[in-house]
C-alpha cells in the first residue's frame, strides 16, 4: 500500500488535516500517514531532517506521496530526499496538490490499493471539483448557482428520498461519506425544485439542497468509478444509511427513555445563556489564527465524538453529522480564506457557519429549517474552544433546564435521571435536540418564547407540554395542580407501557385492533413488540430503491415483514406511486397537476401496469402460505376496482392457480368520490382503509406540503369526520373499516373515530401504546 507524508509549517494544522482524511476512511483501513510539521520548540516551520525521518518510517511501503502546505515546505521535502537512500528516493513523489483536498483524495484512493501514480494523480485532481463548483470565486455555501454540474460522460439515476424528513444533516452526512469514497465527482439535483446541481462531497451544500421527503433527486457522476459512486449514493438516499428519527423506542420496541417520559415538569430553573461573546478575544498573526482554528476544530470534533460514543446510535449519528460540518471543504476553505484576509478565527467561523444556518432557514420545509440549530450548536461549541470559554452546565439538576435553543449534544449529555424537564425558548418540536430529549424520556416544552427568555437561575418554573402552558414563579395552588398532574401522568405512563403489548379493549368490552404503518423491515421488527399487526406496508418505500425489484425479491422481503409479525395480520398496499411518489426506476410522464393525475391504481392501463402485475404475483406467493391482506390505493370508481381484481386473478393464475383463500382484498378510501360511493366501490371486498392524509387534502383542497395552506389540512376537519362516518354507515355488509392515515396516530381523536364506528386503527409504530390506551379509555 502507498504511504503518505504530510509536511506542514503547523503541527496542529497537519494533525487536523490527517484527522479529516481519516474520517473519510473505514475504521478498519490501515493506511499509514506520517506527519512532519512544526519545529521542536512548538513554533511554526519545517525541518528537512524530520521529513527524512518520516520518509524512513515508510521505507517498506510500495510508494510514498508527500503533500506540502507552503513554499518552504517544498524546499524541506526536496532537501529530505538527499538524506535517504536511493531505493527509498526512487519511490517518493512530492505532490503540488492542495494539502487538505489532496490528502483526502490521496487517502481515499490509497486505501483502495491503488499505485503511487494513481494516488498522486487523484491528489492532483482534488481541486478540480471545487474550482468548478465555485468557478474559482470564494463564496459562502449556497444551493442555487453554486455548482455547474458534471461535464463529459456521466452515470446517473433518479431516486426518491425515503427519509421522513428529507435530506437533512444526517443523511446528507452519509451522502458526503459515500461520495468521498469513490474515484468520481458526484452531483445531486432536486428535480422537483430545480435546485442544484451541488457537489455531493460537500455536507453543507447537500444539506442546503432542501430536498424533502419523497423528493425526486438525480444522482450523476463522472470519473472512473462513476457507476459505483452513483449506486452507493443512491442507496444512501433511498434509506440504506438512515434511521427513522421520529420513534421514541429502541430497536427492540421497548422504551429507550432514561427520564420520566412525561410531558409535565416542575422545578427551579437552571439557565444556560445563549451565544458566545468574542469581545475579549485577542487576535494574533495570521499563522497563529490558522493554528488556533485547526486546534479548535479538532477539539470540538473530539468532544462531539465522545458524546456520540456515550449515547445511543441515533444520537451518535446526529453528532457525527455535526462533526462532518467541521471538516466540510466548502466551509473550511472559506474560513481559511477569511483568516488569511485578516479576519480573526472566531469571527471567520461565526460568519461562515451563520451563512450555512441562514441557508437552511430559507428552506420551505420546517423540519429542514430546524437543522440550522445543529449548525449553531457546532458554531457555539467551536467558538467556546477558540475563546477558552467553559461549556455551559448541561442541567446539573435537580431542576428544569432552560436553553435558548436545544441542541443534540446538550440533550444527550443532560442527566436525565435528575433533570425535571427542559424548556426550549426558540427551538421547534422536530429539532435534533428535541428528538434526542424525547427519546431519552425527558419532559420538554419547545417554542416557549418570550415568557421563558427572561428566566433566572433558581426561579421556580413549571410547564405542561400537552397543553402548552408555562408558569414562572407559580403560586401555591398552581404548584399543587402541576404536582397532581405529574402524579397522574406518572401513573398513566407506567400503565401505558405496562400494557403496551396487550389487546386494546374499550370499557364496553369491544376489542379494537391497533396496528402499525411500516415502510421497512426494521420498522416492522420494532412495531411487532406492541402492534396487533401492520395495517399498512408502504411498498413504494419498501421497494423504492434505484433498481427495479423482481418478483423473487419482492416475495423475499414481504416474507421477512410477515415473519416479523408472526401470525398477526399484515396489509400490503400495492404500488402507491405518482405525484410526489414516483418510482425511481420507472420513467415519469410530466403532468400539470400530478396530485390529481396518474396515481396509485390509475397505473392500470398505462405502461406501469406490468410493475403492478409483478407485485401482485409476489403477494400471491406469500399469501399462499400466510394470511395476508392486499389493498389498492387511490380508488375513484368501481371500474378501477374491477380492473384491479382481474389483474389479481391473472397474477394468481400464473403463480398459485387461483387467488389464495387466505388473501383478503380491500381498497383505500382517499378520494371523496370513493367515500361518497363506498357501497358500490367496496362491493364484494373484505375491507376498506381510510387514508385520512390524502382524504383531508382533497376535501380541503389544500396541499399539506405547502406552508401557505398546510394549516387547512393539518387539523381535524369536521368534513372529513363526516365522510368517515358516511363510509362506516354505507359500507356493504361484511366490509370492515380501518383508518390508516394520520388521524389514527392521534390519541385525542381515537374516541371520535370509534364513535363513528371504525373497526380498526393503524398508526405510527411509536404511538401504538398511547393509541391503545386511548381505546381503553373509550366507553
Amino acid at each position: 500500500m502507498i504511504g503518505i507524508v504530510v509536511v506542514s509549517h503547523s503541527r496542529a494544522l497537519a494533525e487536523a488535516t490527517v484527522g479529516l482524511a481519516r474520517q473519510m476512511l473505514d475504521e478498519s483501513t490501515a493506511l499509514r500517514i506520517e506527519v512532519a510539521a512544526g519545529l521542536d520548540d512548538g513554533g511554526l516551520g519545517t525541518d528537512a531532517t524530520a521529513v527524512a525521518a518520516a520518509l524512513g518510517s515508510l521505507a517498506d511501503a510500495d510508494g510514498v506521496l508527500v503533500l506540502v502546505d507552503l513554499g518552504s515546505a517544498v524546499l524541506s521535502a526536496d532537501m529530505a530526499l538527499e538524506f535517504v537512500d536511493d531505493d527509498l528516493r526512487s519511490k517518493v513523489r512530492i505532490s503540488s496538490a492542495p494539502l487538505v483536498e489532496g490528502l483526502v483524495a490521496a487517502a481515499v484512493t490509497a486505501s483502495t490499493g491503488a499505485d503511487l501514480a494513481t494516488v498522486a494523480a487523484e491528489a492532483g485532481r482534488a481541486l478540480a471539483a471545487k474550482a468548478e463548483h465555485l468557478d474559482d470565486e470564494p463564496a459562502p455555501p449556497a444551493v442555487d448557482g453554486a455548482a455547474t454540474g458534471p461535464t463529459g460522460p456521466t452515470e446517473s439515476v433518479e431516486v426518491r428520498l425515503t427519509d421522513p424528513h428529507g435530506l437533512h444533516a444526517r443523511p446528507a452526512a452519509a451522502v458526503a461519506r459515500a461520495a468521498a469514497g469513490h474515484d468520481a465527482e458526484v452531483w445531486l439535483t432536486d428535480l422537483g425544485s430545480g435546485r442544484g446541481p451541488v457537489a455531493a462531497r460537500s455536507l453543507s451544500a447537500v444539506a442546503t439542497l432542501g430536498a424533502g421527503h419523497r423528493a425526486l433527486v438525480r444522482v450523476e457522476a463522472t470519473g472512473p468509478d462513476a457507476a459505483a459512486a452513483v449506486g452507493e449514493v443512491a442507496a444512501v438516499l433511498t434509506g440504506g444509511a438512515t434511521v427513522a428519527e421520529t420513534a421514541t423506542t429502541s430497536s427492540s420496541g421497548r422504551p429507550a427513555a432514561a427520564g420520566s417520559g412525561l410531558d409535565v415538569a416542575l422545578g427551579p430553573a437552571v439557565v444556560v445563556r445563549a451565544g458566545v461573546s468574542l469581545d475579549g478575544y485577542d487576535a494574533g498573526p495570521v499563522e497563529t489564527e490558522l493554528d488556533r482554528s485547526s486546534s479548535a476544530a479538532v477539539t470540538t470534533s473530539e468532544a462531539l465524538a465522545a458524546i456520540g460514543r456515550a449515547g445511543d446510535a441515533d444520537t451518535g449519528a446526529v453528532l457525527a453529522a455535526q462533526r462532518l460540518l467541521l471538516e466540510d471543504p466548502s466551509v473550511l476553505d472559506d474560513v481559511v480564506a477569511d483568516i488569511r484576509g485578516g479576519t480573526p478565527a472566531p469571527h471567520a467561523w461565526r460568519q461562515r457557519l451563520d451563512a450555512v444556518a441562514a441557508g437552511l432557514e430559507q428552506l420551505p420545509d420546517p423540519y429542514q429549517r430546524e437543522r440550522a440549530t445543529d449548525v449553531r450548536s457546532v458554531r457555539d461549541r467551536l467558538l467556546r474552544a477558540l475563546t477558552g470559554t467553559e461549556e455551559p452546565a448541561a442541567g446539573p439538576g435537580p431542576g428544569v433546564l432552560v436553553v435558548h435553543e436545544l441542541d443534540a449534544a446538550t440533550a444527550a449529555t443532560v442527566d436525565a435521571t435528575r433533570t425535571a424537564g427542559i424548556v426550549d425558548v426558540t427551538g421547534g418540536p422536530t429539532g435534533h435536540g428535541a428528538i434526542v430529549a424525547r427519546a431519552r424520556g425527558i419532559p420538554l416544552l419547545t417554542g416557549a418564547g418570550s415568557a421563558a427568555d427572561g428566566l433566572r437561575d433558581g426561579q421556580v418554573v413549571a410547564f405542561d407540554a400537552r397543553s402548552g402552558e408555562l408558569w414562572v414563579d407559580p403560586d401555591d395552588a398552581t404548584r399543587r395542580d402541576v404536582e397532581q398532574r405529574i402524579g397522574r401522568r406518572t401513573t398513566e405512563r407506567a400503565a401505558v407501557l405496562e400494557r403496551a403489548a396487550e389487546p386494546a379493549v374499550t370499557r364496553g368490552g369491544r376489542r379494537v385492533p391497533v396496528l402499525a404503518n411500516v415502510a421497512s423491515l426494521a420498522e416492522a421488527e420494532a412495531a411487532a413488540a406492541w402492534a396487533d399487526g401492520s395495517g399498512l406496508v408502504r411498498t413504494e418505500l419498501l421497494f423504492g430503491g434505484p433498481g427495479r425489484p423482481g418478483v423473487d425479491e419482492q416475495e423475499r422481503v414481504l416474507r421477512e415483514v410477515v415473519a416479523a409479525f408472526g401470525e398477526r395480520p399484515v396489509t400490503v398496499r400495492s404500488w402507491d406511486v405518482g405525484a410526489d411518489k414516483p418510482l425511481p426506476f420507472f420513467p415519469r410522464v410530466a403532468e400539470e397537476n400530478p396530485a390529481l393525475g396518474a396515481r396509485g391504481i390509475r397505473m392500470i392501463g398505462t405502461t406501469a401496469e406490468p410493475l403492478l402485475v409483478e407485485q401482485l404475483r409476489a403477494v400471491c406467493r406469500v399469501a399462499a402460505s400466510h394470511p395476508l391482506r392486499l389493498m389498492f390505493p387511490m380508488v375513484t370508481t368501481r371500474g378501477e376496482v374491477d380492473d384491479a381484481l382481474r389483474l389479481l386473478e391473472d397474477a394468481a393464475a400464473a403463480e398459485t392457480g387461483a387467488v389464495p383463500p387466505g388473501l383478503e382484498v380491500g381498497i383505500m378510501i382517499e378520494v371523496p368520490a370513493a367515500a361518497l360511493s363506498v357501497a358500490e366501490v367496496a362491493r364484494g371486498l373484505d375491507f376498506v382503509s381510510i387514508g385520512t392524509n390524502d382524504l383531508t387534502q382533497y376535501v380541503t383542497a389544500a396541499d399539506r406540503g405547502n406552508p401557505a395552506v398546510g394549516h387547512l389540512a393539518a387539523g381535524v376537519s369536521p368534513a372529513v369526520l363526516r365522510l368517515i362516518g358516511q363510509v362506516v354507515d354505507e359500507r356493504p355488509d361484511g366490509v370492515e373499516v380501518s383508518v390508516c392515515g394520520d388521524l389514527a396516530s392521534r390519541p385525542a381523536v381515537v374516541h371520535d373515530l370509534l364513535r363513528l364506528g371504525v373497526d380498526e386503527l393503524s398508526c405510527a409504530p411509536a404511538v401504538v401504546p398511547e393509541v391503545k390506551a386511548a381505546v381503553r379509555a373509550c366507553d
